[in-house]
């Protein structure tokens, strides 16, 4: 089995910047030939899509919401994915999720991920 766990959350004002990281443990030997993404969720919605570094190519896909404020990238040497986070803002306070999976196709479903990291929370003040 392959564990993931979030870190790099936090509070921070708006305009500013997080970064976070999911590293992967266990069953790493595979790592970087999953997909990986990171989604969000509040209490009142369900979990959203945020960006993804497929295992075909390493291209990158992302939420319209982040495009030019967000980046995923990968240390496959460490196991870990990031999500650098640009130009905060309130609306973006909610717990975030690293997940992966085998799949290459239909990267914005969470329900097609396999492993799941425990979130960590973002907090933007106005």
């Amino acid at each position: 089995q392959m564990q993931l766990v979030e870190s790099g959350g936090g509070l921070v004002q708006a305009g500013g910047s997080l970064r976070l990281s999911c590293a992967a443990s266990g069953r790493t030997f595979t790592f970087s030939s999953y997909t990986r993404g990171w989604f969000r969720q509040s209490p009142w919605k369900e979990r959203e899509f945020v960006a993804a570094f497929s295992r075909s190519g390493g291209t990158t896909g992302y939420a319209d919401s982040v495009k030019d404020r967000f980046t995923i990238s990968i240390d496959s040497a460490k196991n870990t994915v990031y999500l650098q986070m640009n130009s905060l803002k309130p609306e973006n306070t909610e717990v975030y999720y690293c997940a992966a999976k085998t799949g290459v196709i239909n990267n914005k479903l969470s329900s097609l991920y396999n492993y799941w990291g425990q979130g960590t929370q973002v907090t933007v003040s106005s």
